[in-house]
């Protein structure tokens, strides 16, 4: 039942940040989206990858976003507001996917599978959490692959700072 009420709020949040001319309400909406994702993603026990949602696009995409809205929304007293042009075709083509997707489920049965009759519902057994797991994963057998990363993300910051200051070569 959670999972729906998650969905729900996911697919209403983001048709509603789609669909509105306001990029500070477009963007609170936004943060909804991510947020009921993330809880999807702590329904299916993937708490890594929940706790990642939550820092990665949460804690600093989404604020980055919000930030330059807030500190652009106003040019010369005037809000800014989107350009919603192709409404009736990114309506027409959302609603043709969806019936597309829909016309794929129903077709398939899932309800007559006999593997989902059986299931197990104690999917997880003894595991609690993958937390654990990956990080001895990620300082064990990947140190080198994330250092690599880690050097070519301070290099591009590096380099972002250098070509936002401006400054002309002399």
């Amino acid at each position: 039942m959670l999972f729906y009420i998650f969905a729900a709020v996911a697919i209403l949040s983001g048709a509603y940040m789609v669909l509105t001319r306001n990029l500070l309400y477009a963007g609170f909406s936004l943060l909804l989206t991510l947020l009921s994702i993330a809880a999807i993603y702590v329904l299916l026990f993937a708490d890594f990858v929940a706790v990642t949602q939550l820092m990665v696009y949460v804690g600093g995409v989404l604020v980055l976003i919000l930030f330059g809205i807030m500190l652009s929304s106003r040019v010369h007293n005037k809000s800014v507001m989107s350009e919603n042009t192709n409404v009736g075709w990114g309506i027409s083509i959302s609603l043709l996917t969806l019936i597309g997707l829909s016309y794929t489920i129903w077709r398939a049965g899932f309800s007559s599978l006999p593997w989902i009759q059986q299931a197990d519902t104690n999917v997880l057994g003894g595991q609690k959490s993958t937390v654990q797991l990956i990080g001895i994963k990620l300082m064990t057998d990947f140190v080198l692959p994330f250092e690599i990363a880690s050097l070519l993300l301070l290099i591009a910051l590096m380099g972002a700072a250098y070509i936002a200051t401006g400054k002309e070569k002399v």
